[in-house]
């Protein structure tokens, strides 16, 4: 068979690819994966109590931001990975700039807490179990990330994996912000970011052997 007949053959009834394909079915993995994360989060652990009380505390609203700066970013660099050819380019910055932000305000708090207090600051009560917990709640999104990602042509299958985990641990993170008790900025800064490093982990250890193509 001859190249231009071979060619021809394999764009017999090939339809252009929509437009925004990959953002749409990332959104979709969200909405699917987000409610099934809070369902999970209000069965196993539930709302904490002073859930009202607490939206007047800044730093509900700090440890809200993170996550959700991280799911938001994570989405549009999953996006943009998932097309042959598309450049993350400064997006990364969307990754770096709040994980800066909660470290350098933790670095200041310790600083000018007095030391026997330091501990408690960085473990708080639930150092054994943050991480975790926020990993098992990102599940929902994360298995819906790369259920999306498996229709699409990402070349960089691990990254993307990545990054969709790090979507994922964003928002299970967000998610779990609603139970969690823990408001100081040095716990959030190394066990929230520890719970988001988890699924951007396996992302990309996954992505790499289920995402090629």
């Amino acid at each position: 068979m001859k190249t231009d007949d071979l060619v021809a053959m394999l764009a017999t009834g090939a339809a252009p690819v929509p437009r925004r394909a990959a953002s749409r079915r990332l959104s979709v993995a969200l909405l699917v994966g987000v409610p099934l994360s809070f369902a999970w989060m209000l069965y196993e652990y539930g709302m904490r109590r002073d859930l009202i009380q607490a939206l007047f505390w800044p730093m509900f609203w700090v440890r809200l931001a993170l996550p959700i700066c991280v799911a938001i970013t994570g989405f549009v660099i999953v996006q943009r990975l998932a097309r042959p050819g598309a450049r993350v380019r400064r997006a990364w910055l969307g990754l770096a700039v709040p994980l800066v932000v909660i470290w350098l305000l933790a670095l200041v708090i310790l600083m000018s807490s007095p030391a026997e207090e330091r501990p408690t600051l960085i473990m708080g009560q639930t150092w054994r179990t943050c991480a975790t917990n926020i990993a098992t709640i990102s599940l929902p999104v994360f298995v819906a990330a790369l259920i999306a990602l498996k229709g699409l042509a990402p070349t960089r299958p691990a990254l993307a994996g990545a990054a969709a985990g790090a979507m994922a641990g964003g928002a299970g993170a967000a998610v779990y912000a609603l139970h969690c008790i823990e408001l100081a900025a040095p716990f959030i800064a190394i066990w929230y970011v520890v719970g988001i490093l988890l699924p951007a982990v396996l992302g990309a250890l996954m992505g790499s052997r289920i995402l090629r193509w």
